[in-house]
């Protein structure tokens, strides 16, 4: 059984929805802290729905924010516990996509996913495990959860963007390389961005990246 999660939307600039982006916050953080980047975004992707969820999670270390699963080393979870939070939300993400895909009526490679930190893990995880390749993923600050297995995995091989800040205190800079050799190695279109002197966040140069790869992969947009 899948959990319900709420979520914030921002309709389409223009009035003629003909794309849609999904954005998947942080742990500790929820749906609104990522949409807002429809904002800078929307006027040039005019024809754009943003929805952003909250994950399905009340985070461990933040009684504000939400969390997509419990992280060991941050509040004291154990392993079988954060393994276990992810099988659920990996089943409740992709319950949730289906369900805005059909609500929107959209096709999934009118859909593009942009992650932050956990965000991204989760992306990275669900998305190329959907048999329908998405138009493309924004994987900005996380790292790929288990890249061994990413090659005899993958069902779908969507476009990835990856953007690290070089001075990440959270997610180590070297997972970005992980990442990307992994999913090349597995066929994948990576790219990636660096954005020098930023540490666990989003830099205006990172953003104009994104917004460069989203209306290349949306053609509607």
């Amino acid at each position: 059984m899948t959990r319900e999660m709420k979520f914030g939307r921002k309709g389409a600039k223009s009035g003629q929805p003909r794309a849609l982006v999904v954005f998947l916050h942080g742990y500790g953080a929820d749906g609104s802290d990522l949409l807002g980047l429809a904002d800078p975004l929307a006027p040039h992707m005019p024809n754009t729905v943003f929805i952003a969820p909250d994950a399905p999670e009340p985070c461990r270390n933040n009684p504000f924010g939400r969390q997509w699963f419990p992280i060991p080393w941050l509040d004291g979870s154990s392993e079988a516990e954060a393994l276990a939070g992810r099988a659920q939300s990996i089943d409740d993400l992709n319950a949730f996509l289906d369900a805005r895909l059909a609500e929107e009526g959209m096709r999934p490679d009118q859909l593009a996913v942009v992650g932050f930190s956990q965000g991204t893990m989760m992306a990275l995880h669900v998305l190329p495990r959907r048999a329908e390749p998405v138009a493309g993923i924004v994987a900005f600050s996380g790292r790929l959860l288990e890249p061994e297995r990413i090659a005899a995995e993958a069902l779908s091989k969507p476009p990835v963007l990856l953007v690290h800040g070089d001075q990440d205190p959270m997610v180590p800079f070297e997972d970005m390389g992980i990442a990307g050799r992994a999913l090349t190695d597995a066929g994948f279109e990576t790219y990636g961005h660096v954005m020098k002197g930023t540490g666990h966040g989003i830099a205006p140069d990172g953003l104009s990246v994104a917004l460069a790869f989203l209306k290349d992969r949306l053609p509607g947009a």
